[in-house]
C-alpha cells in the first residue's frame, strides 16, 4: 500500500506548469513551479518543518514547547500544520494589512493569533517584529522562530526546491524568477542552481516601497524607499539574513496595482487560482522579456493559494475601492 504516515510527508515535489496565454509574446518556455499542491497551499511549508526540525535537534525547541512567530500567513500555516503532527502550541503574530482569510485560517488550526498595525518602523514596539520577539521572551518553554534570520529556511530550498527545478527541467534552465520576502527562496534555490550551472540568472521580484532593489544596486539601505504597500508576501523594509543578494542577478519592481491585476488574470486567462505574490511574480517575468531568447527555460515559483484573497484580489469591489478596477 501507498501512503504518507502524516501529512507533513506529502511537502515538496511540486509540479511545473507551462504557462500559455499571459507569457505568448515571451520568446521562451516559461515554466512555473506551482508550490500551492504542498498541504498548507504554500512554498512555506517547506522551510516551516525545516526550522521546526532544525531547532528539535540543537534542542531550541523542546517537547510540548509554544512556538512564536511574525508571519504574513503562509509561514505560520506550515508551522501549525507541523505542530499539530508533532505536538506544539502556536502563537502567530501577523500584521494588518494581511487579508483576513489568512488570520482565519491560523485560527481554525488551533493557533493563537495576534493582529499589529502594519504602518510603524520596525523597531516599533507595536510593529509585528517588536511584538513576536517580546513573546519569545516572555512565554515559558518558548521557541521564537525568526524566519528572516533563521538559516533552516534557506537550507530547506537549497536541499528540496532547487533540486527539484533542477531535475524536473533535466538541467535546462536559464532563468530563475520569484518574489523576495524573507528571502529563503530566491537564496537557496538560487545556491543550488549556480553551483550546478553558474550562468543561471536569478531574479527577484520587489514591490514599490520596499528596500531590495536599490540595495541590490548600491548597497544604500534608503529609508526614502520604504512606504506602505498593499502586494502581501513580498518586499521589506528590513535587510532579513536569509537574503544572500550575491546570488541575485537583479531585481524587478512590480507595482501594487499589476499585481492584483496580474493575480486576477492568472485564474481567468491560465486557471491558476493563485495568492498576490503570483500576480506580481508573472508582471516580472513580463517585464524581464528583453533579458529571454528563444531558448531560454524561465522557471517562475509561485507561492500560494488564491482562497486567502478572496476577499481582496479576487473582489472585484475591493479592486474598484483600490482603484485598480473601472
Amino acid at each position: 500500500m501507498e501512503y504518507a504516515k502524516n501529512i507533513l510527508e506529502t511537502i515538496g515535489n511540486t509540479p511545473l506548469i507551462k504557462l500559455n496565454k499571459l507569457t505568448k509574446e515571451l520568446p521562451c518556455l516559461v515554466l512555473a513551479k506551482y508550490e500551492t499542491f504542498n498541504p498548507g497551499n504554500s512554498t512555506k511549508d517547506r522551510m516551516a518543518v525545516k526550522m521546526i526540525e532544525d531547532a528539535e535537534a540543537d534542542g531550541r525547541l523542546k517537547p510540548s514547547g509554544t512556538i512564536i512567530e511574525g508571519t504574513s500567513g503562509n509561514t505560520g500555516m506550515g508551522l501549525a500544520l507541523a505542530a499539530i503532527v508533532k505536538g506544539y502550541k502556536c502563537i502567530f503574530v501577523i500584521s494588518d494589512k494581511q487579508s483576513k482569510e489568512k488570520i482565519d485560517i491560523l485560527k481554525a488550526l488551533g493557533a493563537e493569533v495576534v493582529v499589529c498595525p502594519t504602518d510603524v518602523e520596525p523597531t516599533d514596539p507595536r510593529s509585528y517584529y517588536s511584538v513576536s520577539k517580546r513573546l519569545g521572551e516572555e512565554t515559558p518553554n518558548s521557541w521564537y522562530v525568526n524566519q528572516y534570520d533563521n538559516p533552516s529556511n534557506t537550507k530547506a530550498h537549497y536541499e528540496t526546491t532547487g533540486p527539484e527545478i533542477w531535475k524536473q527541467t533535466d538541467g535546462k534552465i536559464t532563468h530563475f524568477v520569484v518574489g523576495v520576502g524573507t528571502g529563503g527562496t530566491i537564496s537557496g534555490v538560487g545556491k543550488y542552481l549556480k553551483e550546478q550551472n553558474p550562468d543561471i540568472k536569478i531574479w527577484g521580484v520587489d514591490t514599490y516601497g520596499s528596500v531590495f532593489k536599490k540595495y541590490h544596486e548600491t548597497g544604500v539601505f534608503d529609508k526614502n524607499e520604504i512606504y506602505p504597500y498593499v502586494t502581501e508576501g513580498i518586499g521589506e523594509d528590513i535587510l532579513p539574513a536569509n537574503v544572500d543578494f550575491s546570488i541575485i542577478d537583479g531585481f524587478t519592481k512590480v507595482t501594487d496595482k499589476d499585481a492584483a491585476i496580474y493575480t486576477q488574470k492568472l485564474a481567468k486567462e491560465e486557471g491558476m487560482f493563485l495568492g498576490n505574490s503570483a500576480g506580481a511574480a508573472i508582471k516580472g517575468v513580463l517585464q524581464l522579456q528583453e533579458h529571454f531568447t528563444k531558448d531560454d527555460v524561465v522557471v517562475v515559483l509561485f507561492h500560494d493559494h488564491g482562497s486567502r484573497y478572496v476577499g481582496k484580489m479576487f473582489n472585484d469591489d475591493w479592486m474598484r475601492k483600490m482603484g485598480y478596477k473601472e
